[in-house]
């Protein structure tokens, strides 16, 4: 089961023309209807943008195609306590053991082309291509409106991962489709509030699904437009010409003065330096050496890096891998609440040297003869993190570590990070659904969500290539009951080992900045009313936010 996609806003490679293309027929401040105009946002699309509507590329799939067009059962607010809102999901029980899901559904609903969306979809759904749980037993609709689910461990605490990021497909139309993950599904038939309407390598543009179960959205055209770079963003927002972004801005005020564009910033994914881990997985340098990576963790300056690079946006990272205070009951050991934000270069090298490593007459270490010698890259034009890679790589060297920092396309980036190609990247990591931190552990930590070195994974978000028997059984033991002492028990294994080993390498809690035109479209979040995360590149939120939107009353 995949998780909610992760895309930070990406600035990449947009021509002039196609950058025009894409706001062909945009007014700076113009009146916003339904009919004057489309709500305009950058949800991270680039140039050119990949006609590719395939719930199961997580990473290559368009932003809307996550929501907008294919929705979970269920939406769960990540900002909140409260429980999960139906989609077109109605109700959930488990069975005492917790072997068997009984899920209902909506009655009446529509897929976009007409036909009838009923719980044999969504069976089908649950065991087709990467949903399918491997713990899975059987998947049957017992009417129109019901499915029971039988699974061979209990999945309690996976319920966020079955019902809020399953994402539910049309059987009459995917059952032809053998092949799941090259498709690209160009002419997408969903259930959510939007409809594919045109397409190009600029731009694309939903409208308004006129078959949505809550009738269609007020806001009734949504384009998504690829840009060159945050700062095109930002004059484009301070234009009139972008209603809706996520991205860093270090001068917030710049953009907001005009009364036009309001702003909040949501402290909650870490950005980490991912490191590909595990040499058994087919991972190669000097990172894949637990005591390289401790001794990195050691050098790096937190404090330094949110102030210079993140502009004292951004917040504390905990290697725990925990959203403190919301995921507090389940911190195992206070010393794991955040990681250390002074470099401590003299014990960096302790480290180093006790693992066998001498210091150079250059100043750095290696061993056998080899100089450590790590790459690390970012995406172009992000600069918040092309910043905090060169203050990585100078932080590093203090400590004997030499660390050579460069900036990549898009391709060069996911790329790489898909298939294990690297040594080490900036990243960020998605926040778990609920207060609770187990869909962290279970989809960037565990063995099952990852893949040899050359492959993709399918079933999770374990880049680091992280391998660990501890964590493995931890996370299933955790997965299988209610009891919050087990599950404290087994959280306190699964952060004494990562905090030790390190695969993902905590930076700071990332600045989640959210900008949107509150003087031409009402309904958006506040601070009183947090229904949904304010991030254009968030799966399901983002349609749940568009939802709410109205055209402002002139």
């Amino acid at each position: 089961m995949h998780v909610n996609r992760w895309r930070k806003t990406l600035p990449l490679v947009a021509g002039a023309a196609a950058l025009a293309l894409a706001l062909a027929g945009c007014t700076p401040g113009g009146s916003a209807s339904g009919t004057d105009r489309p709500l305009r946002m950058w949800s991270g699309s680039m140039t050119p943008i990949t006609n590719n509507f395939n719930p199961f590329a997580v990473d290559t799939a368009t932003h809307m195609t996550f929501g907008a067009i294919y929705e979970p059962l269920f939406f769960f607010n990540q900002l909140s306590a409260d429980p999960p809102v139906g989609m077109l999901g109605d109700t959930y029980e488990f069975s005492d053991d917790g072997t068997v899901l009984t899920i209902t559904i909506k009655p009446d609903l529509k897929w976009s082309d007409g036909e009838d969306l009923t719980a044999e979809d969504v069976a089908f759904s649950l065991g087709y291509g990467s949903n399918l749980d491997p713990d899975m037993v059987s998947a049957e609709a017992t009417d129109d409106t019901t499915v029971v689910v039988t699974y061979s461990s209990a999945k309690f605490t996976a319920t966020p991962l079955i019902l809020g990021s399953t994402w539910i497909i049309p059987k009459h139309i995917w059952s032809d489709i053998d092949d799941y993950m090259t498709e690209t599904n160009p002419e997408p038939v969903g259930s959510g509030p939007y409809m594919l309407k045109s397409f190009t390598d600029a731009a694309y543009t939903l409208e308004a699904n006129p078959l949505f179960r809550d009738g269609p959205p007020e806001i009734t055209e949504v384009q998504d437009i690829g840009i060159d770079s945050n700062q095109s963003s930002e004059d484009l927002l301070k234009t009139g010409k972008l209603d809706w972004v996520g991205q860093f801005i270090a001068n917030p005020d710049g953009v907001t003065s005009n009364g036009r564009i309001s702003t909040m910033n949501q402290q909650q994914d870490p950005t980490v330096i991912v490191t590909c881990a595990d040499t058994s997985m087919g991972c190669a340098g000097a990172q894949t050496d637990p005591a390289v990576r401790q001794a990195l963790n050691l050098a790096i300056d937190r404090a330094a890096i949110s102030s210079k690079a993140f502009a004292g946006l951004s917040g504390e990272a905990s290697p725990s891998f925990a959203l403190l205070p919301r995921d507090e009951k389940w911190l195992s050991d206070p010393s794991l609440a955040v990681s250390p934000q002074e470099p401590d270069a003299a014990t960096a090298e302790g480290i180093l040297e006790g693992a066998g490593y001498t210091k150079g007459s250059d100043g750095f270490y290696g061993k056998d003869g080899t100089a450590i010698e790590l790459d690390l890259f970012s995406p172009d034009g992000w600069t918040d993190y092309n910043d905090a890679a060169k203050l990585i790589s100078a932080q590093a060297a203090e400590a004997g570590i030499r660390v050579n920092a460069r900036t990549v396309s898009e391709a060069e980036y996911w790329t790489p990070i898909s298939t294990g190609d690297f040594q080490l990247a900036l990243y960020g990591i998605t926040q778990s659904l609920v207060a609770d931190p187990y869909s962290n552990y279970d989809q960037y930590f565990t063995t099952a969500a990852s893949a040899k070195v050359g492959e993709e994974p399918t079933k999770g978000q374990n880049y680091a290539r992280y391998t660990n028997p501890v964590v493995d059984a931890a996370v299933k033991q955790a997965g299988a009951t209610q009891d919050e002492a087990i599950k404290k028990e087994a959280y306190a294994a699964v952060q004494a080992e990562i905090a030790r080993d390190l695969p993902y390498i905590p930076v700071v809690l990332n600045a989640s900045q959210s900008f949107f035109n509150t003087a031409d479209f009402t309904g958006w979040p506040t601070e009183d009313d947090m229904y949904a995360a304010p991030l254009p590149y968030l799966s399901t939120a983002s349609a749940v936010i568009l939802t709410h939107l109205r055209p402002a009353k002139k």
